[in-house]
């Protein structure tokens, strides 16, 4: 896998790709995910969904449903932040720069509908050395049956 710390623009069109008005998209997310997905927000430390989550299972994009995170891969970074080292599979998200601060960021982004996942910083744990800090918000969390 390539750095995606270092992508300064890897979106692409998928043939099936979810695309939906902003009238769609809001009439489908309660507000503070419509925020945080579509508007490219961020919540708070430790308030968002299953930021402590520890059971198995899989995270889903809000807005589309797609597989973005499996639970193996979550760990606790002390961010408040639902932080994985590993998406699901590697095309299940895409990377944006993100300059709106005072540094560059890398944007993490839902692959099938653009949906705002969160950024990918280079100081996670092995294997990747990265840590996805991702919103709560903009992910639901399907559990797996024992």
């Amino acid at each position: 896998m390539s750095d995606p710390t270092r992508a300064l623009w890897t979106k692409t069109k998928k043939a099936n790709k979810v695309e939906k008005s902003e009238a769609e998209w809001q009439a489908q997310l309660t507000p503070e995910q419509f925020h945080v997905a579509r508007k490219a927000g961020t919540e708070r430390a430790f308030t968002g969904p299953n930021w402590d989550q520890k059971a198995a299972g899989v995270y889903n994009c809000v807005c589309c449903g797609q597989a973005l995170f499996d639970a193996e891969t979550k760990y606790d970074s002390g961010t408040g932040w639902p932080s994985f080292y590993a998406p699901v599979a590697e095309d299940a998200v895409e990377y944006v720069a993100d300059k709106s601060l005072f540094s560059t960021r890398t944007e993490v982004v839902c692959s099938n509908c653009d949906g705002h996942l969160g950024h990918v910083f280079p100081d996670g744990p092995a294997p990747t050395g990265l840590r996805y800090c991702m919103n709560g918000l903009a992910m639901d969390f399907d559990r797996k049956e024992d």
